[in-house]
């Protein structure tokens, strides 16, 4: 075990809470210590949900392991059904309970409860959180959903959204729509928002739609296997995907392919003279299995990127990954380390990031501009607008997020340029505040004196005089880090210790040949 700052995945407890706040009429009693109640909050906080999640813990303390814990779990049990009378119950214990071994399933049996009360077994030490929704509504799905007469006109379930899920809740309708076009209705979406009594009826379906491989793919392989139901193998996260999903899904239903694209403007817009200076741009791509695989896509193959870089913190991916990586001609990074992850993006010095909440943060630090893409994320990538990532409307969402922070970047390059300008330099306040901009004392050069930059990387101690470190500041933003480091190591290996402007262009060009 690891002490970090930040976390790509909860413990799978967390996983299996994001099942049952996505449900309706289900409820989790979770055996845990005082601690490990904070976990609800991110539902209340980050997703800003208007209620809480329907889990009740046990709450032990650190006086009560003395004695018999069990009693506990069952008194908060019996508790849990009187007061909300649910369809049906999960229960089992936090990563900090699992220690003490009070078997929740077997004393929620003990109770004779009117309603199913499902074990749910996660090893908390060996697994995390995608693992423990995709093994919880695979256990739910066992315990509830039985083989069923089809019905009548070809209908599928949309297998796979959670709560604390991106943008789960607008990929749910969009999903919908595809599908009504083709004339195939929804019989459940599960787990968010379906009941128990709904997921009763998963078997009627002709066929399931896998969303989010992540949390899922454990019950779709279960409704093939028990109830004859294919499912889906790919997920509809931009315009190639999206057309080859709708292929796919009139293939399954015997239906002819219908698809909408009047809504469609990425093409368009990638191909207009003004996203003309994206093409080419470096990109590395991190965050869940699926989401990085469908937007490498996209990145190569409908902006005009180029993929430089790309990995998952989920191994339950890994070797899918691996795949798709390899598809690229590049090595795919699996690890839950932010810190290798940053690494790897210091060594890659690629110009957009497209990544998780932990990439941003890693993103400002390196001044390259990021773009989420993939859970875990914060409050601002929950909009309360509808912003999906799948579908027609899911690909013109996708390249407005990717496409703002390099035009922003580009904006922010100019101010740069015009940094000597009375209204733009650094000591001037807001333009639109014309009163706050100062004229700045200048010398001889136009320039404000000012402290050499220091740099230590190699056996020499490297200096920027100000003229060059004024011509590095014209170099834009999102490559002005390669170029430093370029210039550093350049004046280091031929034992130059001051940088002036001509050291930097003979780098340039060193590096250009």
């Amino acid at each position: 075990m690891k002490l970090t700052v930040w976390t790509y995945e909860g413990p799978p407890h967390v996983g299996a809470m994001r099942v049952a706040t996505g449900m309706t009429g289900l409820h989790y009693v979770l055996h845990a210590p005082q601690g490990d109640t904070y976990a609800d909050l991110l539902f209340t906080m980050i997703e800003r949900r208007n209620h809480r999640p329907p889990v009740t813990y046990t709450t032990f303390q650190a006086r009560d392991l003395g004695a018999d814990t069990a009693y506990l779990f069952k008194d908060a049990a019996m508790a849990a059904y009187e007061r909300f009378k649910p369809e049906a119950m999960i229960v089992g214990a936090s990563c900090t309970a699992e220690l003490i071994q009070d078997d929740p399933g077997g004393l929620a049996e003990a109770l004779g409860l009117p309603i199913p009360a499902i074990p749910l077994e996660l090893p908390s030490y060996q697994r995390k959180e995608n693992f423990g929704a995709d093994e919880t509504f695979f256990q739910i799905v066992r315990h509830l959903a039985k083989p069923m007469e089809k019905t009548a006109r070809v209908t599928a379930n949309l297998i796979g959204p959670t709560g604390l899920g991106f943008r789960h809740r607008d990929d749910i309708i969009e999903v919908t729509g595809l599908l009504m076009d083709m004339g195939i209705e929804v019989n459940v979406t599960a787990p968010m928002p379906a009941s128990p009594s709904e997921i009763a009826k998963m078997g009627q379906a002709h066929f399931n739609v896998l969303m989010y491989p992540e949390t899922a793919e454990s019950a779709a392989r279960y409704m093939e296997r028990e109830f004859g139901q294919p499912y889906t193998k790919v997920v509809p996260i931009g315009v190639g995907a999206t057309r080859d999903f709708v292929a796919e899904v009139a293939k399954l239903a015997s239906v002819e392919p219908v698809l909408d694209e009047s809504r469609l403007r990425l093409p368009w817009y990638s191909a207009s003279v003004d996203s003309t200076y994206l093409t080419g741009k470096r990109v590395f791509l991190f965050g869940d299995g699926t989401h990085v695989a469908a937007c490498a896509r996209i990145a190569r193959d409908e902006m005009g990127f180029e993929v430089v870089g790309m990995g998952c913190y989920n191994r339950e991916q890994a070797r899918m990954l691996r795949g798709v990586a390899k598809e690229f001609g590049i090595e795919a990074l699996i690890t839950d380390d932010y810190l290798e992850v940053e690494r790897r993006i210091e060594e890659l010095a690629p110009e957009m990031i497209l990544g998780t909440q932990m990439e941003r943060h890693i993103g400002k630090r390196l001044g390259i501009p990021c773009a989420v893409i993939s859970a875990p994320v914060h409050v601002q990538d929950f909009p309360a607008r509808y912003s999906p990532q799948m579908g027609i409307e899911g690909a013109n969402v996708i390249f407005d997020t990717w496409v703002h922070p390099l035009v922003m970047g580009l904006e922010e390059h100019l101010l740069t340029m015009f940094r000597q300008d009375f209204e733009f330099h650094d000591d001037a306040g807001a333009s639109h505040h014309g009163h706050k901009a100062k004229l700045r004392e200048v010398g001889k050069t136009g320039i404000v004196s000012a402290e050499p930059a220091q740099a230590n990387t190699g056996p020499v101690e490297i200096v920027w005089l100000p003229a060059a470190e004024k011509e590095l500041k014209k170099i834009p933003f999102f490559v002005r880090g390669k170029a430093k480091r370029n210039t550093e190591t350049f004046a280091s290996e031929r034992g130059v210790q001051e940088i002036s402007v001509d050291t930097l262009y003979e780098a340039k060009a060193h590096y250009a040949r």
